[in-house]
């Protein structure tokens, strides 16, 4: 088997789990710690599972942060009234 078979395979499986886990919380109830607590580890083993299938090699291309352009122009100088140098302190104070 290849691995986006395997992973497809795990997926139907956690898919059947968290069916199960939601039928068993309807006969039982689902406000015990315990069933939260069951809840809780089904859909982080879904999570799981997904990001294992983003980060599967040869499933995907790899996904490229999403560039921030910064701009050449200087910034407004009225951000920075009231700041310290990092390092030297306020302009209207002196090192001992």
């Amino acid at each position: 088997m290849s691995v986006h078979d395997d992973l497809t395979s795990v997926q139907r499986c956690i898919d059947d789990l968290v069916r199960s886990v939601g039928r068993l919380e309807q006969q039982i109830g689902g406000g015990g710690l315990e069933m939260r607590r069951v809840r809780a580890d089904a859909d982080h083993l879904r999570e799981s599972v997904a990001l294992l299938r983003e980060s599967a090699p040869g499933l995907s291309p790899p996904r490229r942060p999403d560039l921030v352009p910064i701009p050449d122009t200087p910034y407004d100088s009225s951000l920075w009234t009231d700041s310290d140098d990092e390092g030297l302190g306020a302009h209207d104070r002196h090192a001992p």
